[in-house]
């Protein structure tokens, strides 16, 4: 009966340490590389790659590239995080521009860029 009591206790033990763990580690949501689609802007529809990655401080920071390589890489002045959205902030052709993100799911964002453009995001795997 004892030994019933001891394993039982064990088993026990394991589970709330593996409990305690699993809520320990934190899912860096927003870091990586996301394809970025602006529609409606008077250029025309607007393709783009964010990358978001983290600093020494734990801060996000990163840049924008536009697939057609029209510009080059606009690294961000400003990122603001929150629990379940992303704000950046960037200089383009001689404006401040930022978009607003949120999260959708696992793999997509929705908002939009300047407040006029609706935007959307998909987490480029690998």
């Amino acid at each position: 009966m004892k030994t019933i009591k001891m394993i039982f206790a064990t088993a026990l033990l394991i589970l709330v340490s593996v409990t305690v763990k699993a809520q320990e580690k934190k899912v860096d949501f927003f870091v990586g590389k996301w394809e970025c689609l602006t529609v409606g802007t008077p250029g025309g529809d607007g393709k783009s790659v964010i990358i978001l990655k983290r600093n020494e401080e734990g801060k996000l920071t990163g840049s924008l590239s536009s697939i057609a390589n029209t510009g080059g890489d606009s690294p961000f002045s400003r990122v603001d995080e929150k629990e379940k959205s992303v704000t950046v902030y960037f200089k383009a052709n001689g404006y401040d521009v930022y978009i607003y993100l949120e999260k959708v799911d696992d793999n997509h964002l929705s908002g939009s860029t300047m407040d006029m453009f609706d935007t959307t995001a998909t987490r480029v795997q690998g």
